[in-house]
């Protein structure tokens, strides 16, 4: 019987539907894109209601004066991307830091002169909300343009209970009154902020007794984060913290074994963390043990592109060891890039992974990596309409057409609302 509709977006070159069993992809299945050739996908209510090929969608649905139709012959269709690790609250800009990295300077030398993070909490802590909101406002308007449609937002450029739950509201308020999908995650413990210098674990007290507790009761957080890092925060305060927020309703997360093989990759899969990201220097034992566990690898390669280093996190050692790999952008003052598509393409020349994999990891499995995949991430029937049309006849032309922006038109919810190309309707 058919069925009236509000979207039909048909005949596309390639509909990557992501198909596949409701987990995180390894190994081989990272490689499964689920390709309709010739695909349409019909929505109604801004859920799929419809995926199949054109010829057989004309049996499945009823078209009527009010449908929108795509025509999107020539041209790759897909799930939005979802971004899983960001720091999107903050205030102000570093860009003068970029000379320093020039002249040689490493981020924690940076740091030790009071840039990097601190800078950005010195900034942060000074604005008020709604100089947050509108900053963070126009970073997802531009993250929108580059067809991402969920994305996970941390707070930890206040590293004070007061601008810690300040970032943390913004974070819902943009929820509500943004197009974009936001997850929130808690990360008070991103730096020794400089009034606890030569004190962590007096900062951890802070984090663990009055920060965790005042987002706990809000709910204002569903992921608890840390900087577990080599003169930052130790892999037992690490422990602390996240143990802390599990008593509070938030699932561990952690920036783990960025610069110093520390031990934070095992500390993720001994408190049960959904996932662990940067990774860089990661233990064989330790990638292993997130292959058990099933701790999702989010992998950053925007990070140390924007170091300037020559290493990059082992991709493919990790995806040949069955670690689910996931992408994101770590969008933040040190590394301002608000393009998934530019991940896929960085993950693809510096990490060894192929493009299919690339994609998996932005999208069905970046959506595990912030619990988000039986709504978002994949083109089945009963999830949400986010979908966007990529004008490229493949989807190889993703990490193959590097540096621009190959979105035509973004569907968020079953909604057009971004559309740069004329299209076929009706």
């Amino acid at each position: 019987m058919e069925e009236k509709i509000d979207l039909l977006i048909r005949n596309a070159s390639e509909l990557l539907t992501l198909k596949g069993e409701n987990k995180a992809r390894t190994q081989w299945e990272m490689n499964e894109l689920g390709i309709i050739k010739g695909g349409s996908v019909a929505v109604c209510d801004g859920k799929i209601h419809a995926v199949a090929t054109d010829e057989e969608i004309e049996w499945i649905v009823e078209v009527s004066t009010d449908t929108k139709v795509i025509d999107a012959k020539g041209k790759t269709v897909m799930p939005g991307f979802v971004d899983p690790h960001t720091h999107l609250i903050f205030s102000g800009s570093r860009e003068d830091e970029l000379h320093m990295k020039l002249e040689g300077k490493s981020y924690l030398e940076i740091l030790s002169i009071g840039g990097g993070i601190l800078r950005t909490v010195r900034d942060t802590r000074f604005a008020g909300e709604d100089k947050l909101f509108e900053t963070a406002q126009k970073v997802l308007d531009r993250m929108l343009n580059f067809g991402t449609t969920t994305v996970e937002a941390k707070s930890g450029y206040g590293l004070e209970t007061e601008t810690e739950i300040r970032s943390l509201e913004v974070i819902k308020r943009l929820n509500e009154e943004h197009t974009m999908d936001l997850v929130a995650t808690f990360l008070g413990a991103h730096a020794i902020p400089h009034e606890y210098e030569g004190n962590p674990d007096g900062y951890v007290n802070l984090v663990v007794g009055d920060m965790i507790p005042k987002v706990g009761e809000k709910k204002l957080a569903e992921f608890c984060d840390v900087f577990c890092e080599q003169d930052v925060f130790s892999v037992e305060q690490s422990k602390r913290v996240l143990l802390a927020g599990k008593e509070y309703g938030m699932t561990p997360k952690i920036h783990a074994d960025e610069i110093v093989r520390l031990g934070g990759t095992e500390l993720a899969c001994e408190v049960g963390a959904i996932s662990a990201s940067h990774l860089m220097e990661s233990s064989e034992i330790g990638i292993m043990e997130m292959a058990l566990k099933g701790v999702i690898g989010v992998l950053v390669p925007g990070t140390p592109f924007a170091l300037m280093q020559k290493e990059y996190p082992r991709a493919r050692y990790m995806i040949d060891s069955g670690v689910p790999v996931a992408l994101a952008t770590d969008f933040n003052p040190n590394c301002w890039t608000e393009s998934m598509q530019f991940m896929i393409a960085l993950a693809c020349y510096n990490m060894g992974m192929l493009p299919s994999e690339a994609i998996v990891a932005s999208t069905i499995n970046a959506a595990h990596a912030i619990n988000r995949a039986d709504e978002v991430g994949s083109i089945e029937v009963g999830k949400k309409a986010d979908i966007i049309i990529l004008d490229a006849p493949n989807h190889l032309h993703i990490p193959y057409r590097f540096g621009g922006n190959l979105v035509e038109t973004v569907v968020k919810g079953g909604e057009v609302v971004v559309e740069r190309a004329e299209s076929s309707e009706r």
